[in-house]
């Protein structure tokens, strides 16, 4: 039997299983643009493996986390630069 965590994603309550990373959970969550650049651009993953940076999130109040790398635990309050 699958295992669940929840976690919010700017508000939003998302339900995954466990071993999900919170690059998956955040796109679960209807989310396409994950940060921008200086310049304004929206940035979302690249790579999947945490060498571009552009996945990167504000995770329990902490920015720059490379969600691509890690993975969902309950209660977590994820942030974009939505």
């Amino acid at each position: 039997m699958t295992e669940f965590v929840t976690l919010t994603v700017n508000g939003i309550p998302v339900c995954v299983p466990v071993g999900t990373t919170i690059a998956a959970a955040v796109t679960a969550a209807g989310v396409t643009r994950f940060r921008r650049s200086a310049s304004g651009e929206p940035r979302a993953p690249l790579c999947g493996m945490g060498i571009c940076h552009e996945c990167r999130v504000t995770l329990d109040g902490l920015p720059h986390h490379r969600s691509c790398l890690l993975l969902c635990a309950d209660h977590q309050e994820v942030r974009t630069d939505e």
